[in-house]
């Protein structure tokens, strides 16, 4: 049964990574590609597939993400947007729009330079508060990055509600959370942080699967917790950092790429880390096809859909059955 359930899996997510790209306000064909107008084959190769190939790997990023840190955390409700990692990155964003500031280093836009930064910035708050408490406790940066991320929140609102019409619509769309990408270098943005998750990922796979028993018994296998644990909260906060930068704050798609992964292939982390980022991908790529489809042609931000989605799911974890 359960291979059956992997061998349909598989077949579905490839399906969707697929037929998304020819699915839109105006279907595509191949035929409409190679023998079609000059504008549809612009359309496909210059919007279509890099939004497709960013959407999935943010996607992926997201739910590789949330995987690593419920299971550091030992807590399923754990993912990236609760941890203040999304919110340093939104606040960073926030002050880019607010000031109108120009051009980045490196070539890149100040809102995503201004993202990454905000994000970095939480990582290092959160950090420095986590080694003031001697002998981290499992919920400790976690309820830091809680304080954080309300704190980041509230410093949004502050530029939201002092600035112009423009800004604050800029502002508003931003944290809302959004794939949009032209030309194959901005679809291909995300994925240094996706390799930078499913290299972490798969490195302290045996880790992660002893750190699900807790300190005790992963210390008698030879696990260096603290270390580990600070690690993987960092590189992890980084790759957050990076995609966020490039998409804006997408919340829960960390909480339910994980646990329904988990139904498919188990707890072990290994095949849990493939399976997760197939999840995660193929769930904001279709959330993403349908944000780009349902009010055409309005671009409805995808953070609605998958805050929408993601509230139910968050109440099933916490009120539904206790067998997962």
């Amino acid at each position: 049964m359960k291979k059956y359930r992997v061998a349909v899996f598989l077949a579905l997510s490839l399906l969707i990574l697929i037929l998304c790209p020819w699915l839109g306000a105006q279907a595509i064909s191949p035929s409409d590609i190679w023998g079609g107008s000059a504008l549809e084959s612009r359309i496909f190769w210059q919007l279509r597939l890099p939004r497709v190939i960013l959407a999935w790997c943010a996607g992926a990023t997201f739910g590789v993400c949330g995987m690593v840190f419920q299971a550091i955390f030992r807590n399923p409700l754990a993912e990236p947007s609760i941890l203040g990692v999304s919110s340093g990155a939104a606040l960073g964003a926030a002050v880019a729009i607010r000031f109108g500031l120009g051009m980045g280093i490196l070539g890149a836009a100040a809102l995503q330079t201004s993202a990454f930064v905000g994000a970095m910035l939480s990582i290092g708050i959160i950090s420095t508060l986590s080694r003031m408490v001697k002998g981290t406790k499992d919920a400790t940066l976690l309820l830091a990055g809680v304080a954080i991320s309300s704190l980041f929140t509230s410093l949004i609102m502050v530029f939201q509600y002092t600035g112009g019409a423009a800004e604050t619509y800029s502002l508003l769309s931003w944290t809302m959370g959004g794939i949009s990408a032209v030309g194959m270098k901005e679809g291909l943005s995300a994925v240094p942080s996706l390799a930078i998750v499913l290299a972490m990922a798969l490195r302290f796979s045996t880790e992660l699967d002893l750190m699900l028993f807790g300190d005790d018994i992963a210390s008698t296998r030879g696990v260096a917790i603290e270390r580990t644990r600070r690690i993987l909260f960092i590189g992890i906060s980084v790759a957050v950092a990076i995609v966020v930068s490039n998409c804006g704050p997408i919340a829960f798609l960390g909480l339910i790429a994980p646990h329904v992964a988990r139904r498919i292939v188990g707890p072990r982390h290994m095949a849990l880390s493939m399976f997760t980022a197939l999840t995660g991908g193929g769930a904001l790529l279709l959330c993403d096809t349908a944000a780009r489809t349902i009010w055409a042609p309005a671009d409805l931000p995808v953070g609605i859909i998958i805050s929408f989605l993601g509230a139910p799911f968050f109440l099933w974890l916490l009120f539904g059955p206790k067998d997962r």
